[in-house]
């Protein structure tokens, strides 16, 4: 088997392999010398059977195995011989099409490699981190939020408006057929919640305890239920009761529904809702001027194809933002800007910079996190969250685009814990104003 290097520019490489016919007639014949002592055929014992019978009975689908087998050894063998790890997918192609039994096998091979990459010493890097305590102003602001949603509703005379809970038993029938899970009795629905199917709740705007009323609504034509997705249905509504919504007082009872055992006790777990939320906020900001401080340190060689690849994809992701209305691909082809390409090359910079770190630093998305990842993922699909599970596992594209976000910031979190990080006490105001800041260079690129 011989490897001749055709292309060395830049990242670029280039090879041609070419695999003997003698080569591949040893692989088959030791394929077939494997095989023989289990093989039965009539006529001969288990075995017994000849290499020729045997060669003529499968020589041409392993003929085809051992070529395969022959190059990705090659290939594989080169890789570690060189060390070069692939930028994207190798471009590997049969030169010699018009190919018989008997001809050598002659393959090119085509890919851009990933560059050196410098090695940063984190220890060496400043950067600020942002802290805010909360404030009584801040637990107060959120003791009243959770007041209004833990509400009481009290009955009351009159009219129901947008906001009142109307108490009430319904039938739901379609063509005159009452059909399953279409019924309740005693059921308390907010109106304007959004929680029955469009244009129900709407209807009952301004009924009275005592009314009866025949509801007319269309199941969506994407409903779950599939047997009553795009049907009209008709639903006998009778009003019991309607009720007002009453704020619920702010005591040790309201902390009693929250789980807490008094108000003080509320108020401490709001307290460290308030510091996580407000670290969470920090951090994002922590982590983009880390990139940008990367962005400036290191510089290396970019592999053209993968730049080439993100920019076409940023291009396209935001024509279909500023172009909502077109949902598929069958669009005009979306040329990337000069704007584009520069932020594929920061992207792309900075992905292999990580995942180097990383790599090095033998960082690792563990099987409990990647599985935690896709729960939280899975609780944005009620109902079909095993659907969903089945999904990630046969998807490995899917796994990629869970796993990767969560390493980069493995990745991130092991550079804070090495570099000189300074702690700077703000409000939530000045918190807020640098989040804006950040939105708005977003918006900017």
């Amino acid at each position: 088997m011989q490897v001749t290097e055709t292309v060395k520019e830049g990242l670029k490489r280039g090879y041609r392999i070419t695999v003997t016919a003698d080569e591949l007639d040893a692989k088959v014949n030791e394929k077939l010398t494997e095989a023989q002592p289990d093989v039965e055929m009539k006529g001969f014992r288990k075995g017994k059977v000849p290499l020729a019978l045997l060669r003529k009975q499968f020589g041409e689908r392993l003929l085809g195995e051992s070529m395969q087998e022959a190059v990705d050894g090659a290939m594989s063998k080169h890789f570690e011989e060189t060390g070069d790890r692939p930028a994207m997918q190798p471009e590997v192609k049969m030169t010699n099409e018009a190919w018989k039994k008997g001809d050598d096998v002659e393959v090119e091979l085509n890919y851009e490699k990933l560059p050196e990459i410098p090695e940063l010493d984190a220890k060496s890097i400043e950067i600020e981190k942002l802290k805010v305590v909360p404030d009584d102003s801040a637990v107060d602001e959120a003791l009243t939020s959770l007041a209004e949603n833990a509400q009481n509703f009290e009955t009351k005379d009159g009219a129901a408006e947008e906001g009142d809970q109307v108490v009430i038993d319904f039938k739901g029938s379609i063509d005159g057929e009452e059909f399953q899970g279409g019924s309740a009795e005693d059921y308390p629905l907010v109106l304007g919640s959004n929680s029955f199917i469009p244009g129900f709740e709407e209807q009952l705007t301004g009924v009275s305890a005592g009314d009866e009323k025949d509801v007319t609504v269309s199941f969506p034509e994407d409903y779950q239920a599939s047997h009553l997705a795009g049907k009209d249905a008709v639903f006998a509504t009778k009003v019991k009761e309607v009720k007002a919504p009453q704020k619920a007082e702010i005591d040790d009872a309201l902390a009693k529904n929250y789980g807490a055992e008094d108000l003080e006790g509320l108020k401490g777990q709001i307290r460290e809702r308030l510091v996580a939320e407000y670290d969470q906020a920090a951090r994002q900001i922590m982590k983009r001027r880390l990139l940008d401080i990367l962005d400036e340190k290191v510089s290396f060689e970019l592999p053209p194809a993968l730049v080439e690849a993100e920019a076409s994809q940023i291009a396209h992701q935001l024509w279909h933002e500023e172009n909502p209305d077109v949902q598929g691909h069958d669009h005009e082809k979306i040329e990337p800007t000069d704007e584009h390409k520069k932020l594929a090359e920061r992207r792309v910079r900075l992905g292999l910079l990580l995942a180097e770190m990383g790599r090095q630093n033998e960082i690792q998305v563990t099987d409990a996190e990647m599985t935690q990842a896709v729960m939280n993922q899975a609780r944005q699909y009620p109902g079909q969250e095993r659907q969903f599970f089945e999904f990630v596992q046969q998807n490995a594209q899917m796994r990629q685009q869970i796993q990767a976000p969560l390493f980069e910031d493995k990745v991130v979190d092991f550079i804070f814990e090495q570099a000189n990080v300074t702690e700077t006490e703000v409000t939530k105001d000045e918190l807020q104003k640098a989040i804006e800041a950040l939105e708005e260079e977003d918006d900017a690129a």
